[in-house]
């Protein structure tokens, strides 16, 4: 199998990080886009909305339906996924596919959230939810947006981490576009480098408390052994995984949220160890997310290997606009295409 093709991936998101030098909590934002940023009052607005909002109850038996079907008639017993909970009211997942746009508004490499400004941004988004609804008009397709809000750089930084946290300003302006979508949702993501999860996560939680905040956490720049991201692949085992679902879940208890949603990136074995030990819980939907770059045939083969034989709860895949394109056929998978897979993917990201 020609994993080399997968650390284009690893080259192509440190080489934009490195662009972030200048970024921390507190700096400012040199973002072009103008939309007004979410004001102290709209994000309060936000938490105390939470537990008042309406939910879905949670059909079982359409559940269970929808859960079979996203197996796409697997005949070796992995899928779907055995003796897993049902989530608690208010799940996205299976009853919608979330198709999302990755990126970081301090750069125009790191995906098409930063690349375009944000009304041509969502124009596309919007382009593709509508091929997603086509192709499958039995699932719903929620939009989202997904926010590096931790980036992997190359620079050691004050603290010697390897990684910058954005400006609280910049977060707020991803909200803001988000609001420019009805129901629009959206993903943080962490890329740790010589940080923790524990020291990270925990930063984040203003915005994890609100209804319509996700998150992701990024393994290969989970970096172990003072090992610099960009030398290798990082890794994360089933413990720290289970730690940022266990915080994820006291704030869904404590704050009487709908269930998160929780986007583990994968394109190796090694970068999520001990896979069958993560805990699964109601109030998290863990999707493992296949985020590897290359020709169909290869992407198909990464999913088979990493996704569909280590099975943990649903599915997600990412589309490369341009990275897809570098090997022949130089053709990106189309929804149809996609659609084949065993499992369906649930999450569709495009970068």
């Amino acid at each position: 199998m020609k994993l080399n093709h997968y650390f284009g991936t690893l080259t192509f998101s440190i080489v934009s990080s490195c662009l972030l030098m200048s970024c921390s909590s507190t700096g400012k934002s040199n973002s072009t886009t103008k939309d007004t940023v979410l004001t102290e009052k709209d994000t309060t607005s936000n938490k105390t909305n939470a537990a008042v909002q309406k939910r879905t109850p949670l059909d079982t038996a359409l559940y269970n339906d929808k859960v079979a079907k996203l197996a796409n008639g697997d005949t070796t017993g992995k899928w779907p996924v055995k003796n897993t909970p049902y989530p608690l009211d208010g799940a996205i997942l299976p009853f919608k596919r979330i198709v999302c746009y990755y990126g970081n508004l301090y750069s125009k490499k790191m995906g098409a959230l930063g690349e375009y400004a944000p009304k041509q941004m969502l124009s596309m988004l919007d382009k593709e939810v509508d091929k997603w609804t086509k192709a499958d008009p039995s699932t719903p397709v929620q939009p989202a947006l997904h926010y590096i809000a931790v980036v992997a750089a190359g620079d050691k930084g004050k603290d010697g981490k390897y990684r910058n946290r954005m400006p609280f300003k910049q977060i707020d302006s991803v909200l803001s576009i988000a609001k420019m979508r009805k129901d629009m949702i959206v993903f943080l993501d962490i890329q740790v480098a010589l940080s923790t999860i524990q020291a990270e996560l925990p930063l984040l939680e203003k915005y994890l408390i609100m209804p319509n905040v996700h998150l992701g956490i990024d393994p290969e720049f989970s970096m172990k052994g003072g090992v610099l991201p960009g030398r290798k692949i990082g890794t994360y085992d089933a413990q720290e995984v289970n730690y940022a679902t266990q915080y994820l879940a006291n704030l869904v208890k404590k704050y009487n949220l709908p269930p998160k949603v929780f986007i583990l990136h994968r394109f190796t074995k090694k970068m999520v160890t001990n896979y069958q030990n993560i805990k699964l819980r109601p109030e998290v939907q863990v999707v493992i997310h296949m985020d590897g770059w290359g020709e169909p045939e290869l992407k198909k083969g990464s999913y088979r290997y990493f996704i569909h034989d280590e099975p943990v709860q649903f599915a997600g895949i990412k589309l490369f606009y341009k990275n897809d394109l570098k090997i022949k056929p130089n053709v990106l998978m189309t929804p149809a295409e996609v659609l084949k897979l065993k499992p369906k993917p649930i999450y569709i990201q495009y970068q």
